[in-house]
């Protein structure tokens, strides 16, 4: 017998809880990508620093989190950042820092990647500008922030917004610390209602316009900014 798709299951009840869903996949994203951005551009810098310690360390940084799997990573911190915050800060042992475990892991581990775009960015500024601020008496600091990181940030912002798309896909993997997200509270919605398939496949058109209409905006700003 053929399987008969059922889609009752998507009603204004469900969608409301999917949509508490998808406002804590948004604010895992929102807040990794900022945090990530920054924190990549400081590791860009270290790993462009002459300093051979720093340059050491972000290089190991980098390597560290591109060579293991994202999820593996939120079990990691899943499973220390709680202990880690309840020793240091004296709380409960039935606090829940699940939210605090995956915005953490997220930060840390696009902050790797969002380091290497960053460091290509800075790399296809002309040395020559580097100089000539140099020359007008700037400091290193002063020629990065005026100078060198905003041409840089021009450059590189289509592979920082498809590196956030890219991560918005991503944050459905924070299921392996329970949180409810987007997918998560799809797949909970299916199974309670034994419509898992349905539901998987109204996620999954979600997940699809609005990465494809994020792509499409992206690719209107790459030719803009070619012109």
């Amino acid at each position: 017998m053929a399987y008969q798709f059922d889609f009752s299951s998507i009603n204004p009840e469900s969608l409301s809880v999917l949509g508490e869903g998808m406002m804590l996949s948004l604010k895992i994203t929102v807040t990794a990508v900022v945090v990530g951005i920054v924190w990549g551009t400081l590791l860009a810098m270290m790993r462009l620093s002459s300093v051979k310690p720093l340059s050491w360390f972000a290089k190991s940084y980098v390597t560290l989190f591109r060579s293991v799997p994202l999820v593996m990573v939120l079990l990691w911190f899943f499973l220390i950042i709680p202990q880690v915050l309840q020793k240091v800060f004296s709380l409960s042992a039935a606090s829940d820092l699940r939210m605090t475990s995956a915005l953490v892991a997220f930060s840390l581990f696009e902050a790797a990647y969002y380091s290497e775009i960053i460091r290509a960015g800075i790399q296809s500024v002309s040395r020559g500008q580097m100089f000539a601020a140099q020359a007008l008496g700037m400091s290193y600091g002063q020629t990065m922030r005026l100078v060198i990181l905003p041409q840089a940030f021009r450059n590189m912002v289509p592979l920082l917004l498809t590196q956030g798309i890219i991560l918005f896909q991503d944050t459905s993997l924070v299921y392996v610390s329970a949180l409810a997200d987007f997918f998560g509270q799809a797949y909970g919605i299916g199974e309670r209602d034994g419509r898992i398939v349905e539901m998987l496949l109204f996620a999954g058109l979600v997940y699809f316009v609005i990465c494809f209409s994020a792509s499409l905006l992206v690719r209107r700003y790459q030719k803009k900014v070619a012109v």
